[in-house]
C-alpha cells in the first residue's frame, strides 16, 4: 500500500509542477521520471468530436441545435432553411437518436460509488430515457452497476450501501485488499449474490456485455451469454479481478482464466447505435465529472479518453484505496448530479 500511494503522490506531484504550482526543485527525480512515464502514454489534444450540441435557450430549458447534430447511426444532418425545414430536421434527428441507444460504465474500482449515484438518478428521473436503453455494457466496476441497472434497478439503494460497508472493511485492513489473509473476491462475490435476483441471467441475456481480458492471449471480449445465474456472477467477478489487489488465481470460466476487463477495454462502446458512456473521470464522455485546469491534454487508457488532471490522480487512487465514508457520499451525490444534468441536456430528465 506505501508503494501504491507514494507512486501516485509522485504523480500529483508531477502534475502540480507542470501546472506551476510546484517549485521544480523539490522533486527533480521525480519530474524526469514521471515525465518518461507520460512520455509512453497516448496524449491527445483535445478535439471538436461531431455529437449533439445543445443550444441553452434559458435556465429551465434546452434545445437540440439541428444545424450540427448528428443522428443515432452518425450520419450529420442539416436542418434546412426553412422553419418547417428546421423542425422536420429536428425530428429525424430525435427519431434516430431514440432508435437505439445503449448505456457503458467505465471501470474504476471503489469508484463504482459514483456510477451508482448516476444509475440512481437515470432510474429515478430517467425513465424516459431507459424505456429506449436496448443494451447495457460495463468494465470492471462499471459492469456491476450495468447489471443493475437492468436487473433489479430497485436495489441500487442496497448495492450502495453493500459499497459503503465494503470500502470502510478495506479500509480498516493495514494494507488494504491486499492484506495478507483477506479474501476480496468472497466477499464481493458475497455482495453480488445478495443483490441480483434469481433470474438476472435471463433478463441480461443478450443486453448486458462485459468486458474481460483473457490471460493466455491478453485480447479483450465482451460476453453477453449467460446460461445460468452463476455464469453471469462468474463474467462479473472475472470483470473486477484486477491480478494481485484482487488475488493470485484469475477467474476461471469456461475453460480460460480471465482477469479484469479494465485492463484492455475499461469502456465498452458497443458497435451499433449511440452509447451513452459514463465515468468518474474527467475526460470527453457523456455524463462524467468537468475538471478544468492549465494542461488540457488527454491520456488513452483502456480505450478511454481520460483527461491529464490532478483531480483524475487523486480519483485514480481512490479507486484502489477507498476514501472515507463522507467522501463516498460525496462521490455518490457528484454522479446523481452529473447524470441529472445530462438528463436535462439531452430533454430525457423527467
Amino acid at each position: 500500500m506505501w508503494t501504491a500511494r507514494s507512486l501516485c503522490t509522485a504523480q500529483i506531484q508531477l502534475l502540480e509542477l507542470k501546472e506551476g504550482r510546484l517549485c521544480s526543485s523539490i522533486l527533480p527525480k521525480k519530474q524526469q521520471f514521471w515525465t518518461g512515464i507520460l512520455n509512453c502514454c497516448t496524449l491527445r489534444a483535445p478535439y471538436d468530436r461531431a455529437k449533439y450540441q445543445v443550444s441553452k435557450m434559458n435556465e429551465d430549458q434546452s434545445v437540440i441545435d439541428t444545424a450540427v447534430a448528428v443522428s443515432a447511426e452518425g450520419t450529420k444532418r442539416t436542418s434546412g432553411n426553412s422553419p418547417s425545414g428546421e423542425y422536420d430536421g429536428k425530428q429525424r434527428i430525435l427519431e434516430g437518436k431514440m432508435k437505439h441507444v445503449n448505456l457503458s460504465f467505465a471501470s474504476c474500482g471503489f469508484l463504482g460509488i459514483y456510477h451508482l449515484g448516476a444509475a440512481a438518478a437515470l432510474y429515478r428521473h430517467g425513465k424516459k430515457l431507459l424505456k429506449v436503453v436496448k443494451d447495457f455494457a460495463g468494465a470492471s466496476a462499471g459492469s456491476l452497476v450495468a447489471t443493475v441497472l437492468l436487473a433489479v434497478p430497485e436495489n441500487i439503494e442496497k448495492c450502495q450501501q453493500f459499497t459503503y460497508e465494503f470500502a470502510e472493511e478495506v479500509r480498516k485492513l493495514d494494507f488494504g485488499a491486499v492484506t495478507p489473509g483477506y479474501d476480496f473476491m468472497k466477499r464481493l462475490r458475497e455482495g453480488i449474490e445478495s443483490i441480483l435476483p434469481s433470474n438476472a441471467h435471463e433478463i441480461a441475456e443478450n443486453r448486458l456485455y462485459v468486458s474481460v481480458t483473457n490471460v493466455r492471449n491478453g485480447k479483450n471480449y465482451l460476453f453477453s451469454n449467460f446460461a445460468s445465474r452463476e455464469d453471469l456472477i462468474k463474467v462479473l467477478l472475472a470483470s473486477s479481478f484486477i491480478p494481485v489487489y484482487a488475488g493470485m488465481k484469475p477467474v476461471e470460466y469456461k475453460g480460460e482464466k480471465w482477469v479484469d476487463g479494465g485492463i484492455t477495454n475499461g469502456l465498452p462502446i458497443l458497435p451499433f447505435g449511440r452509447t451513452i458512456t459514463i465515468s468518474p473521470f474527467s475526460g470527453r464522455l457523456d455524463i462524467c465529472p468537468q475538471d478544468k485546469g492549465r494542461v488540457d491534454l488527454y491520456v488513452k487508457f483502456a480505450k478511454q479518453d481520460i483527461m491529464l488532471s490532478l483531480a483524475n490522480l487523486v480519483r485514480l487512487n481512490q479507486a484502489m484505496f477507498p476514501p472515507n465514508q463522507e467522501k463516498m457520499e460525496s462521490l455518490y451525490q457528484n454522479g446523481f448530479d452529473d447524470a441529472v444534468h445530462f438528463l436535462l441536456k439531452e430533454n430525457w430528465f423527467e
